[in-house]
């Protein structure tokens, strides 16, 4: 067993103490505050003395906190006379000791406590009798979570492990928390191989956005990757969190492993509707914001930033359904990437670098002109689309969906310029000895080498048939996925007849039931019963003559109307609607097509259209926005799986056959043993 399996089924099982005062899903209200504490308490241990010293020698009333940093080799400190030690040593007192440690943090360890609401769970814990007992589970020497035992790398494992736990008998949704960490690392590579190179050297200084940064997960990752190229690069990690308790790890995690304010900037709250990381711009940026989670709570911010900003702001490429908000979390980075023309000359890392998870809905939902389509227009129109790489179904821990990365940049490598590779790895994995919730399938290290290496050399695999992993990588020109909308109208045509059905449904519309002569206009119409002609003004003629022979007080002008509208039977062989002397299109027969962006709708129209069906055309339509009246509508999808498919014919019938009869046979043989 691994430390961090040992270690998650030793904390976890203090959820055997909450069983019955607590409902599962609040067992991480206690059991990760705690955890947080108790690691705290083991990275303090070995200056723990040295601060109460130089505290204690300090002439005036507060001694400075960076003068404790100092002595602590940390980014906090704690005064308090207690220790887990001697909090769990003192049953009687064992509230007011726990309370006065958590006090004697410095403000840093403090904010982060307090969004556990963690004082209102000791009070909970206390009148239930239950304080002690949680506390001397955590004081337990088999409890070890110092740096030398656990590794700020495996400290993160634990916490995903556990909140992977809580976030299971929660059901919390996909991504809700964090991302499986070999996934991560493949992410990390993706974002930042290209700069492999440019990243060694002195005076790097680095900055990394997160904008759903869960507990810190792929920061830490990004941070170890780029640690290894250049262990002298200032690494800069910001972020933002909406969930309190993964906050709270996440801000716990960097303080531990060193990190103030100076070089790290976690951010609480929605990103969306308030930017923790206003008008700063980032180098490398990476995220999995969850799955098809809706922006409802911050519709009006974002809408009112979308119309009074445009793209002065962060949303102003368009604005997705209210049901998704992937492609908001995406312009809020892309509105954070660094101009290229703003770094040094000899830099070698202009501009910015986008990673980002999303499911297979931002490819293509979304018809021409709606919200989705626009954005990826926009996106691919400044070509920022390096690249996307199809991922394996059934990697993370709460859906099996499929999920792509998305590579997005401001500064193209020169051979990628105009142009997107498409990567399928959907076949690099290899199954779990062991399921983690949906989490089926795994990416090996060798794996992560083998498409690394297939996106570094894409553009040459794609243009060599011969290469292994050509069926595996296809490029395309940025314009190959706009097409244009256009709506294929045909004349309406019609016969009309009078008929039972008709004359019921004539004698309840709403003009009939207003008009004074009701009941002799459906008298005379009676007397019409079985009348059927092939011509509107035939019909029309045929009707008025009816009224006179009935002595019936001719209609006005909207009972007239309404009735040959009633009396209407679509027909094929009918006569075309006119107004005007043009032609009624029929809504029912009304089809669309999507034209390649770059051939002429005229020519496509009479090569694919006009063949099969010469009495037909294309629609004109006015622009809601400008009003101008035009007959397309550009849209921009991106159909990853229709470029990768491959045809599979069915299986002979004769084999179907065989199989059957087998399963029969044995179906047969089960029977008669259960006779006997």
């Amino acid at each position: 067993m691994s430390v961090n399996q040992e270690l998650a089924g030793f904390l976890w099982s203090v959820a055997d103490l909450l069983r019955g005062d607590y409902k599962q899903s609040e067992y991480g209200k206690v059991i990760l505050p705690f955890t947080v504490l108790r690691r705290f308490d083991s990275v303090m241990e070995p200056t723990r003395e040295a601060v109460r010293k130089r505290a204690a020698s300090y002439p005036g009333s507060a001694p400075p906190p960076n003068m404790l940093k100092v002595a602590a080799k940390l980014p906090f400190y704690n005064l308090s006379t207690q220790d887990f030690r001697t909090i769990g040593a003192d049953p009687a007192n064992v509230r007011k000791n726990l309370v006065d440690y958590i006090n004697g943090f410095s403000q840093e360890v403090t904010e982060i406590i307090e969004r556990y609401d963690f004082f209102n769970q000791i009070e909970r814990l206390d009148a239930s009798g239950l304080l002690y007992q949680v506390v001397q589970k955590f004081a337990d020497p088999k409890l070890d979570l110092s740096p030398s035992r656990v590794s700020n790398h495996d400290m993160g494992y634990l916490f995903e492990e556990l909140i992977r736990r809580f976030s299971e008998l929660s059901n919390e949704t996909a991504g809700e928390h964090f991302t499986p960490r070999e996934v991560i690392e493949l992410m990390v590579e993706l974002l930042i191989a290209p700069d492999d190179e440019a990243l060694t050297g002195e005076g790097k200084v680095i900055d990394i956005l997160d904008p759903a940064c869960g507990t810190g997960g792929m920061l830490a990752a990004a941070e170890e990757h780029i640690r290894r190229l250049n262990p002298y690069a200032r690494v800069n990690l910001s972020g933002q969190e909406l969930n309190a308790e993964s906050y709270a790890i996440c801000k716990s995690d960097l303080l531990m492993k060193g990190y103030d304010e100076k070089n790290s900037s976690i951010a609480f709250g929605n990103s969306f509707s308030v930017d923790g990381h206003d008008g700063r711009t980032f180098r490398y940026m990476l995220a999995n914001p969850p799955f098809g989670v809706d922006w409802k709570r911050v519709q009006k911010v974002v809408t009112d930033e979308h119309k009074d900003k445009g793209h002065a702001g962060r949303f102003g490429a368009g604005l997705p359904r209210i049901n998704d908000g992937s492609f908001l979390f995406l312009q809020h980075m892309m509105a954070k990437m660094r101009p290229v023309t703003s770094d040094v000359d000899d830099d070698g890392l202009k501009g910015s670098r986008i990673a980002v998870v999303f499911n297979g809905s931002p490819l293509f939902t979304g018809a021409a002109g709606s919200g989705e389509s626009e954005i990826r227009r926009w996106i691919l129109e400044n070509d920022y689309l390096e690249a996307i790489v199809a991922l394996p179904d059934q990697l993370f821990y709460n859906t099996g969906i499929s999920t792509y990365f998305w590579i997005v940049t401001n500064n193209k490598a020169p051979a990628n310029r105009g142009k997107v590779v498409l990567l399928d790895a959907r076949d690099q994995w290899t199954k779990m000895r062991k399921s983690l919730g949906e989490k089926r399938k795994q990416i090996s290290e060798t794996q992560r080498e083998h498409i690394k290496k297939v996106y570094r050399d894409a553009l040459d695999i794609a243009a060599d048939p011969d290469h292994p992993d050509h069926a595996k990588v296809k490029v395309f020109r940025n314009e190959d996925f706009g097409y244009q909308r256009i709506t294929i109208d045909r004349p309406l045509r019609q016969r009309f007849e009078l008929t039972e059905e008709t004359l019921a449904a004539i004698s309840e519309l709403s003009a009939v039931q207003k008009y004074d002569l009701r009941d002799e206009l459906l008298t005379g119409l009676r007397t019409l019963l079985g009348l059927s002609e092939t011509k509107r003004e035939t019909f029309r003629k045929k009707l008025y003559d009816g009224y006179i022979q009935s002595d019936v007080t001719f209609p006005p002008n909207i009972v007239d109307k309404t009735i040959l509208t009633a009396v209407a039977v679509s027909d094929p062989e009918g006569e075309v609607q006119t107004v005007k002397g043009k032609p009624i299109h029929d809504p029912d027969l009304r089809d669309a097509e999507n034209v390649p962006l770059t051939e002429n709708i005229d020519k496509y129209f009479a090569r694919e259209v006009f063949p099969h069906v010469p009495d037909a055309w294309i629609a004109d339509f006015k622009d809601p926005k400008t009003k101008e009246v035009g007959r397309t509508k550009i849209g921009y999808e991106i159909p990853f799986t229709r470029h990768f498919y491959t045809y599979t014919p069915p299986r002979p019938l004769a084999e179907i056959d065989a199989e059957l009869k087998e399963l029969e046979s044995q179906i047969q043989a089960l029977l008669s043993e259960v006779i006997q």
